[in-house]
């Protein structure tokens, strides 16, 4: 493959569900059913250097590339590569809503710097596209974190080991284990409901963190789905931000005695996710954080998914 291939290349990536209860920052998963598209195409120098937007959510998000999650990513992947001199526009259907907790800015970055790797020919790894990815999330809620991106990026379920230097795992989970995220129609921004957390943590808050994820780790990789129940506990993010969500206690209360696994807050809320044995379960678990959420006043949404689920894909390549 070269330059000269193709003039357009439009990608695809998820949604993502990041944290998952004890994995503060570092864990996440793709979420299949929803996701942002992203086209970029070779252009002049001096052309309109705006982000092209459309889908429903295209009119609430900056079209100035310095702004927009994807130009960015897009940029930061081009002058990292040594191709400053090459001009690349971008058209964003962003079908995904802002603060959602589903990792929106993320699919959205995620989508274009895999376009725009294409398009250049392939050069990086998927893999090593997380940093570009990164860029845009840091422009979008102020902190370049991974556990949206990688996974968008890579699909199925990722751990990040370490931010410095950067070091991903994917991690197989279980063909029978799923996950439902329930998305209610309320906005809630990442720097807000980052804000109300603690700044420092006791060491016994940090052994008991530290346990039950490396517990949650054991428990994919040998199907232990006694110890992953066990393991879903959060003491950092989650007890701060229940206040967020209405509804929250009962929905986890009522997700534990329909059959899930665990659950949580998704990202940094406020949708939630539940993770269950099964998609019956799944989707009979889903149906009742749907109602719970509608008594409470909220219209909302679900989406099931397998955690072994795909991440970014090209869609198409104009020559």
């Amino acid at each position: 493959m070269n330059l000269k291939q193709y003039k357009s290349v439009t990608a695809f990536a998820p949604a993502s569900v990041a944290n998952v209860g004890c994995g503060f920052d570092i864990m996440g998963f793709a979420i299949e059913g929803i996701g942002d598209r992203v086209t970029v195409s070779l252009q002049e120098e001096g052309m309109n250097s705006e982000v092209t937007l459309s889908g429903p959510f295209g009119k609430i998000i900056p079209s100035a590339r310095k702004k927009n999650t994807a130009g960015v990513a897009v940029d930061a992947f081009l002058n990292a590569t040594g191709n400053h001199n090459i001009h690349l526009g971008i058209s964003l259907e962003k079908n995904m809503p802002l603060g959602s907790g589903m990792g929106s800015s993320a699919s959205s970055s995620a989508a274009a710097v895999f376009a725009a790797n294409y398009l250049l020919g392939n050069k990086l790894t998927t893999k090593e596209l997380i940093p570009f990815a990164m860029e845009g999330e840091r422009i979008a809620c102020g902190s370049a974190h991974a556990d949206n991106v990688a996974p968008a990026l890579l699909g199925g379920f990722v751990l990040i080991r370490s931010y410095s230097p950067l070091d991903i795992v994917q991690v197989k989970c279980p063909a029978d284990l799923f996950a439902v995220v329930v998305h209610p129609h309320i906005e809630l921004h990442t720097s807000d409901a980052r804000r109300i957390l603690k700044k420092e943590i006791t060491v016994t808050e940090a052994i008991k963190q530290s346990a039950n994820t490396a517990g949650f780790m054991v428990a994919l990789l040998s199907e232990d789905f006694d110890l992953l129940k066990r393991s879903m506990h959060d003491l950092i993010a989650e007890p701060r931000r229940t206040q967020l969500i209405p509804g929250f206690e009962e929905i986890r209360s009522s997700a534990y005695k329909s059959g899930a696994i665990g659950s949580g807050i998704s990202g940094s809320g406020p949708s939630v996710f539940a993770l269950c044995r099964g998609e019956k379960t799944t989707r009979e678990v889903a149906t009742i954080i749907g109602h719970i959420f509608s008594r409470n006043g909220l219209n909302n949404e679900s989406f099931v998914s397998k955690l072994n689920s795909p991440g970014a894909y090209i869609i198409s390549a104009e020559k």
